[in-house]
């Protein structure tokens, strides 16, 4: 028997190389490159005709907003932009077990109760998802069914039902006669998601696609998967918490990074309406080595306790760590704090941590994760009610960040009472019950921080 010919396909960017090659020579990724069996099907796009493209100004293109179906759950709606958009395809990933599908079943049983909705299930048997509804309570009255991993069996069943939404759980599990290769490898789930989202765009029906992670935590298959689909939604958070985030990293339709809050019951996930309170923690009296950061995630302003913890070092080289904020930052920080606040760490070991496990990346975490570090090597509490955020640069200067009376009405409606920012974003009119002292440097905010 004759060997099957075979290529090897990049999964960041799709490319094609006829033999393995430790970079990419699409996109110069390293060890990118899989295996996968070469494929020669015809063309699945029917060939357009000369005359039936038009050309149009686009002024004359009529600009209206999407319809949008709201899902009946609120943090999932704030995620999605509003709700789920007609003829939108939507890639919700996670690690297993950490609540995909329980999410899916909830929105899908509250969207049926206004809109026909079919849930595809290719992993598990119709017994498992009807003691998943029942455990979870949920009306699954009108909530279609169909246990199928074949392509072709699932476009005929939504051209017969056409429903307004459909959920394929997963798109890993789905395969393709078209294709020789295995459900999962980079060719099927390729072509098995280029065929769903067309048909999403020809119909209008709405597509949510469950994508497994690979140990790294990105969407296993190629990325181009993420550029195929209009909304890509990531789940976040320890299994072994009660707690999980869902956060949009890419939205045609909405803001991306914006943040969705969820608490795991025995019913299922609760949206959590007020996050801030939940990444605060709870201390009887001010404790050294802790601020609070006002950050944004997406439109939503959050209030986030940053602790540090400074320890001399008995070996040559300190440690540094940090979790939830970048490594580089954090030996960055040190370098500011040293040269332009004068405060040495070389002989100590430095360890940052966000609470609730949040992952913050904007800049404005700069001054208060200084300040938790001071805190801690003098062993001196911030004073109570106090909140900051502000970038700090190489020169020692505090920089104004986007949105920052949002973040300081926010820290007023929990109760703090001082903020430590940037001078440029000194609000005016100030905002009530919160005092705001705005510093251009960072020696200046060290110094205002017990001051006053």
């Amino acid at each position: 028997m004759a060997r099957s010919k075979t290529t090897h396909v990049c999964t960041e960017c799709g490319a094609t190389s006829p033999k393995w090659q430790g970079q990419c020579p699409g996109c110069n990724g390293w060890n990118t490159l899989v295996e996968t069996v070469a494929e020669a099907s015809p063309s699945r796009f029917v060939p357009l005709a000369a005359d039936t493209a038009q050309v149009v100004t686009l002024a004359s293109v009529e600009a209206r907003e999407e319809a949008r179906t709201p899902t009946g759950i609120d943090e999932l709606d704030r995620v999605l932009g509003g709700g789920i958009v007609r003829g939108g395809v939507v890639l919700l990933g996670g690690d297993p077990g950490i609540g995909k599908s329980t999410l899916l079943m909830q929105a899908g049983a509250r969207i049926a109760a206004l809109a026909p909705v079919l849930y595809v299930s290719g992993e598990e048997s119709a017994q498992q998802i009807a003691l998943r509804a029942q455990r979870l309570q949920v009306d699954a009255e009108r909530l279609h069914l169909l246990t199928e991993i074949r392509l072709e069996a699932i476009l005929a069943r939504l051209q017969e039902r056409k429903p307004a939404l459909a959920i394929i759980d997963s798109i890993q599990t789905v395969y393709s006669d078209a294709l020789t290769s295995a459900p999962g490898s980079v060719a099927q789930v390729r072509e098995c998601a280029a065929q769903l989202t067309r048909y999403a765009k020809q119909s209008g029906t709405a597509i949510v696609l469950v994508g497994h992670v690979t140990k790294e935590g990105a969407l296993a298959g190629p990325r181009v998967l993420e550029h195929i689909v209009d909304t890509v939604l990531y789940f976040e958070g320890d299994t072994h918490s009660s707690y999980r985030l869902v956060r949009a990293i890419k939205n045609r339709f909405g803001a991306a990074n914006e943040l969705g809050v969820f608490g795991m019951t025995e019913r299922g996930l609760k949206p959590i309406g007020n996050p801030s309170a939940l990444f605060l923690a709870q201390h009887a009296k001010p404790v050294a080595g802790t601020s609070v950061l006002a950050t944004l995630e997406g439109t939503r302003p959050l209030l986030i306790e940053l602790q540090a913890l400074v320890d001399t070092s008995y070996a040559p080289s300190p440690r540094r760590l940090s979790v939830g904020l970048e490594h580089n930052r954090l030996a960055l920080l040190l370098a500011v704090l040293h040269r332009h606040g004068g405060i040495a760490t070389s002989d100590q070991e430095v360890y940052i941590n966000a609470v609730g496990g949040m992952r913050i990346s904007e800049p404005a975490a700069d001054l208060p994760v200084l300040l938790a570090i001071v805190s801690s090597l003098k062993n001196r509490p911030l004073p109570a009610g106090l909140i900051a955020f502000g970038e700090v640069g190489l020169a020692g200067e505090v920089r104004p960040v986007q949105r920052g009376q949002d973040r300081l009405r926010e820290a007023a409606k929990l109760g703090f009472s001082r903020a430590i920012l940037p001078k440029a974003n000194v609000a005016k009119p100030a905002v009530p019950g919160i005092t705001a002292i705005g510093v251009e440097r960072l020696d200046e905010a060290l110094e205002r921080v017990w001051s006053d």
